[in-house]
């Protein structure tokens, strides 16, 4: 695996993480809202398993910001019009 795609992913997780966090929300409460259990949601966190892109474009909405956000290709945090 290239340096870059190791790089997006650790970025990945740890914005899908501080974005929760920054909302004092639970792992829990996320994986209810994307409708999957809190084990798969917690692996996505700890970088276990790769986020499909349908759930990043829901966490993208629910947190209000951009998928380029998350994945870390941009420090803008604001959604794209």
């Amino acid at each position: 695996m290239s340096q870059d795609i190791l790089w997006v992913m650790g970025k990945m997780r740890l914005r899908i993480r501080d974005m929760r966090e920054d909302r004092d929300l639970k792992q829990r409460q996320i994986a209810e809202f994307l409708m999957c259990d809190q084990s798969l949601y917690s692996k996505y966190e700890r970088g276990e398993r790769d986020v499909p892109l349908h759930i990043m474009v829901k966490l993208a909405r629910y947190y209000k910001t951009s998928v380029d956000y998350l994945a870390g290709l941009t420090d803008n945090k604001e959604p794209y019009n």
